[in-house]
């Protein structure tokens, strides 16, 4: 029932509500051809507008912050960065009933990246750790003050103790709750981050990652930017890479035990709490989710 109440409160998103959208305040763009983009990621809805441009629609009220976070930080973050990442060219306001703000942004052309194709490859896994190390060091004036917004933290790892013991707890009969429980304990006991805050991307795993004949060439999905502990973004070493892969990804990036002790806790926290939300209506949450569980469990 809370299911359905959670979505009873989210807006209708169509093509006629984002083409008035559009026509109404980007008249520069009206008459540019609407596709939707299906399946898209569960915040946002997102349509491809002409050739060369992408609207995205918050889908709940959790991403709402994301079109003027990005607005403000990806072109400052884009010279810097081994890999291309959405290009703002806009932030729409709400009006015809739609609640919040919207973001129209440059396409980003290419297919999402998949373990299939790239789990076994180093040269994959060397990119990403080039691209994280780039993001922690890019260093605009005024990080202190800047870390200090609410909408560049993230939420200690200890917050989620709660929902994350229950998860392990619903879901033991399909994995060992032995081994999540000792996992999850290290991760939480692990020395936390001692030195200066740095960017993170905060939701980096594989569907945040485009090829192009089978090269890594993009990042999207910047919502989860701030500033902090980049365990977080170690996500990606076990939605994507194997342990071969891994290891060259952990070794380029450097990454101390500690660190990585709490990245493997992130992978097993939004790993199952993916898994317990969404696995039992979308067979492909159930197989990417497993697998993240399983490859944070191996380490």
């Amino acid at each position: 029932m809370a299911t359905e109440r959670i979505a009873d409160t989210r807006p209708a998103i169509d093509t006629a509500l984002v083409r008035r959208l559009i026509d109404t305040q980007f008249p520069q763009w009206a008459g540019l051809p609407l596709v939707l983009l299906d399946p898209a990621g569960s915040d946002h809805v997102i349509y491809q507008l002409g050739a060369e441009l992408s609207v995205r629609l918050p889908r709940h009220a959790g991403a709402i912050g994301q079109a003027k976070k990005e607005f403000e930080w990806l072109p400052r973050l884009a010279p810097h960065l081994p890999l291309a990442i959405p290009v703002p060219v806009a932030v729409g306001e709400p009006d015809f009933g739609y609640p919040w703000p919207w973001a129209v942004s440059r396409w980003l052309g290419g297919e999402v990246a998949t373990v299939e194709a790239l789990a076994d490859s180093s040269e994959a896994a060397v990119d990403l750790a080039e691209f994280l190390t780039a993001l922690q060091e890019f260093a605009p004036e005024g990080i202190p003050d800047e870390y200090a917004r609410e909408d560049l933290t993230l939420e200690p790892l200890a917050d989620r103790d709660r929902e994350t013991r229950a998860a392990i707890a619903a879901v033991g009969g399909a994995f060992d709750t032995a081994a999540m429980t000792e996992l999850w304990d290290m991760a939480l006991n692990a020395p936390g981050w001692d030195r200066p805050p740095v960017w993170f991307h905060g939701d980096f795993h594989t569907g945040n990652l485009l090829t192009v004949d089978g090269r890594l060439s993009a990042v999207i999905d910047f919502g989860g930017l701030g500033l902090g502990d980049p365990a977080c973004d170690l996500t990606i070493a076990f939605t994507l890479m194997s342990a071969r892969s891994r290891a060259a990804f952990r070794a380029a990036l450097g990454v101390d035990d500690a660190t990585w002790t709490r990245g493997r806790g992130w992978a097993l926290a939004t790993g199952l709490n993916a898994y317990t939300n969404y696995a039992a209506v979308a067979p492909r949450v159930a197989a990417q989710t497993s697998r993240q569980i399983t490859e944070a469990l191996i380490g």
